[in-house]
Formats: C-alpha cells, structure tokens, sequence
C-alpha cells in the first residue's frame, strides 16, 4: 500500500510491502537486552492480552511469545503480514490487515498496547482515544525505537551517507540519542510512568547490514528497481573499503511506557 505523509520524507511516497522479503529477512535485529527491558517492566507476560500495532513482519510478538502473552498484531500492508504468518509458524499469534486507525477492538479488551518503529506513522489525535477505550483500566501503551548512531558509528555514518544520496529527504536519517517524543494528545488519555533511553551493539556480516539499510524506508520502500539495484552495487562496494566481513554497529534504543488515566 502506497502511502504519502508530508511529515515524513517530505511526502516521498513508500510502501513496506516492496521490502517485505528484505524486512523479513534483515530486520530482526533486536538484541536480548532489548526484550529484557520490556519484560522487566512486567509487560508482554503470561496473562496478558497484548495488541502489536504496526507489527511489519511480527518481530515483537515473535520474539516474545515465549513470555505467555495473548498477541494480536496489525500492520497496513498485507504484504508484510504475509511475512509475519510465514516466521510465525507455529506460534498462535492472530495477524490482521489493518490500518491502526481502523481498528475496532471492543473496550478493555487488551492489557497492553505496543508499537516498534511505528508510532510516528499514526493520526493520533484517532489513535490516543481509540487506545484508551480497547485497554483495560491501568492498561499500557509500550512505544519502542531502535536506531544507528551515524555520527558515534562509522559505518554507520558512512552508509547513512550513501542512503541519502539516493533518498536526499529519508527522514530517518541523523539519529542521535533521545527520549521518544510523544504527542500532546496522548497527555489527555495517559501518563508517562517510564522511558529509558540506553546503547546497545548489533552484530552484522557485510551482507546483513547491506539488508538491514536495503529494508529502510529511504531504499527498498521508495525507490524503483534500478535505483535499488544501484544503490546496492555501491553501497556493497563501499563496505568491501570500510568494514571487516563481521563488525558491530552502535544503535540506541528508547523505551516510553504510557499508562491509562
């Protein structure tokens, strides 16, 4: 599904469904420590019913299922679904096609709401009311990022570098470590109780964090074929010059857990 946001890449379009092989195969990169923050917190655990918004290829319900929650999961692009049920095999985790605003859960049906990479896509002022009413009372929204840090990184910044040159007005780009922002609106409905904002170190091959940047929104959801293809012939090149076959990349990750009022 093609979708336009003037706040995002200055109204480039893009659609995740063209990267959905890649993001599937790339984009499952969260380290241990990662989870452990999130179920540290007591979310995501036995008992619980959770809803992942804009799940893309399932990473989160995926990775921590084996935590005994009850996952439901939606993302906007069928194609991305199709992923999640193929890597979710197995796993009683019910995927839907469905836009976040669309989604008409009955009220207090879920104990926890999450959103990773995501929640910036959304029309809040549709989605704070629309969560408030599907969770339970004391209910959670758990907001999650995780980003390169291309001025701390070399490669990073170096990649981020080559993505640009293709995609000058990718949004994604310059990421420095902060807390996650979130909209005026949700003050309304909830309380922000708890963010944590911490470094963490990715492992890569040349090849998988080739992947990982040909997933972003700034190469494999927006750009034609041929601008893929040569971007990727440079950017392999680039890394044959500075990167060992394996390496590390600093990435950060932030964490904002909202409860309900």
């Amino acid at each position: 599904m093609l979708i336009t946001d003037k706040n995002i890449d200055k109204g480039k379009a893009f659609d995740w469904g063209r990267a959905s092989a890649d993001y599937a195969k790339y984009r499952d990169i969260y380290p241990k420590e990662f989870y452990d923050k999130i179920v540290v917190r007591g979310l995501c655990t036995v008992g619980q019913k959770v809803l992942d918004i804009g799940t893309g290829t399932g990473v989160l319900p995926r990775n921590l299922y084996g935590y005994g929650a009850d996952w439901t999961a939606a993302d906007i692009s069928k194609e991305q679904i199709v992923q999640a049920k193929i890597l979710s095999d197995g796993k009683n985790i019910d995927y839907i096609v469905s836009a976040t605003e669309d989604l008409r859960f009955l009220d207090g049906t879920f104990d926890v709401i999450t959103a990773c990479q995501c929640f910036w896509y959304f029309k809040h002022e549709k989605t704070a009311p629309n969560f408030y009413r599907m969770l339970k009372n004391g209910g959670r929204i758990l907001v999650l990022y995780m980003a390169w840090l291309p001025f701390e990184d070399k490669i990073a910044g170096e990649s981020e570098k080559l993505v640009l040159k293709y995609s000058p007005n990718w949004s994604g780009a310059r990421e420095t470590i902060h807390p996650i922002q979130i909209p005026e609106i949700y003050s309304e409905y909830f309380e922000l109780v708890h963010h944590e904002e911490f470094p963490l170190k990715v492992h890569f091959t040349r090849e998988t964090w080739n992947g990982r940047l040909k997933a972003c929104r700034g190469i494999g959801a927006s750009l034609s074929k041929e601008e893929i293809a040569e971007w990727e012939c440079e950017h392999k090149k680039l890394l044959e010059k500075i990167a060992p076959e394996e390496f590390d990349v600093l990435h950060y990750a932030a964490i904002a857990e909202l409860k309900k009022k």
